[in-house]
């Protein structure tokens, strides 16, 4: 019997020793804390982030603004280089804008939990890989703008998921207009499809270069240079130029402009380098800013398309003639900065469709005081409402008389 009773106490021993291990493990809560552990790690998922780590990804600064009962999230401007994570924002977004920021591609689901979406805003990214899934659940998207990126191709499968697109932008890439493109360029070409990919070009290759994605042969993107004919490949061509043929018109304010769409239409023209006033300006755009350009005159029906104008600068240009129409029609004007200009006199009518104009910049011009100012300071005494600053007169010369003897 005293082997056995030897026996039974070395085990009644380990087991003691078993259980002051495993609540030292347990930092004090034995079996309870180590089964709260394996309940929270399970519960957390292999994949999941410690609150503070989730808590630094979902914080990109960004803001949300309610318009006309609908959420706009705004990251623009932010440095991002991926799209925030959906349970970023407190509201669901119907418009998310990522303008200006440094995202250089969008991978397969990056947009999936965004299922109400209407509008996504990526101008002005460093993007150049867009995966065929990148929009997939985006079935409610009705505006995509992709301008002013670095895309050399976009296939025609990475628009499949939203049906309801109307508005493409795709201009200021360098497109490469070869075989992968040729589903896309023939889907764009739809006459159904006007309002995408409107003004984009293809960059390569050369015989295609500049060259609108609406206007190209699809059957030349999949096309191989001849060598027999075409010794340099594809340099040059017997049948098409190696430049394309300058545009020898006035400039297209879509391409020539930034173009931001929420929460209303505005473009920045500014420093473009600009010699007249650009065509094509939407006519649902509220704020142009063409200042800081060589604007010479402003010639009649400039703006004629710009019907919900409320916004218009015009300063930092050489202005030295404005035409009386060239304003005309612009109803909803609100306000008007033609500060350092050219501008001696402002000649009759200018003036006379800005019913709501409040606010008229003109310092900085060279304004005479003679006859020819007459009409400005008259339309501004019976506008006591317009807020103008700058009306500062220069006295007209004097003629310098001879000094020879007066003759009584």
């Amino acid at each position: 019997m005293r082997p056995a009773s030897c026996l039974l106490g070395a085990s009644v021993l380990f087991l003691l020793l078993s259980c002051a291990d495993m609540k030292r493990s347990g930092k004090g809560k034995g079996l309870k804390g180590l089964r709260h552990k394996l309940t929270r790690d399970r519960l957390r998922g292999p994949g999941r982030q410690s609150r503070s780590e989730s808590s630094r990804q979902r914080t990109p600064n960004c803001t949300e603004t309610l318009e006309s009962g609908e959420v706009f999230a705004d990251c623009q401007e932010r440095r991002l280089t991926s799209i925030p994570i959906f349970e970023t924002w407190s509201k669901e977004p119907k418009h998310l804008l990522m303008a200006r920021n440094r995202i250089k591609s969008l991978r397969d689901g990056a947009f999936i939990q965004y299922g109400n979406l209407v509008t996504l805003d990526l101008q002005q990214n460093q993007i150049s890989v867009v995966e065929d899934g990148a929009f997939q659940g985006l079935r409610q998207l009705k505006t995509l703008l992709l301008q002013h990126n670095n895309l050399g191709s976009i296939a025609d499968e990475a628009l499949i998921p939203m049906p309801n697109l109307r508005y493409l932008r795709l201009y200021d890439n360098p497109l490469n207009c070869n075989c992968s493109m040729d589903s896309l360029v023939r889907t764009l070409q739809v006459p159904s499809n006007r309002n995408l990919g409107n003004h984009a070009r293809c960059a390569e290759p050369i015989r295609l270069k500049g060259t609108k994605l609406k206007q190209v042969d699809p059957e030349l993107l999949c096309k191989e240079p001849d060598p027999a004919n075409d010794p340099q490949g594809d340099q040059t061509g017997n049948s098409l130029p190696v430049n394309p043929i300058p545009y020898q018109g006035k400039p297209d304010a879509t391409t020539s402009c930034h173009t931001y769409h929420f929460p209303e239409m505005r473009m920045d023209c500014s420093k473009r380098g600009l010699t007249e006033v650009p065509t094509g300006i939407p006519d649902d755009v509220v704020q142009i800013d063409l200042s800081f350009n060589s604007i010479h005159r402003l010639r009649a029906k400039d703006f004629q398309t710009a019907r919900s104008l409320k916004s218009l600068n015009l300063s930092n240009n050489n202005i030295e003639h404005i035409d009386p129409a060239s304003l005309s029609g612009l109803l909803h004007l609100r306000e008007l900065d033609l500060a350092d200009n050219g501008l001696h006199f402002i000649q009759y009518g200018v003036l006379e469709d800005l019913y709501f104009l409040s606010q008229l910049k003109l310092e900085g011009n060279p304004w005479v005081c003679d006859y020819s100012i007459h009409y400005i300071v008259y339309w501004l005494h019976l506008h006591p409402g317009v807020r103008d600053s700058g009306l500062l007169f220069r006295p007209p010369p004097v003629p310098t008389r001879g000094k020879g003897p007066h003759v009584g």
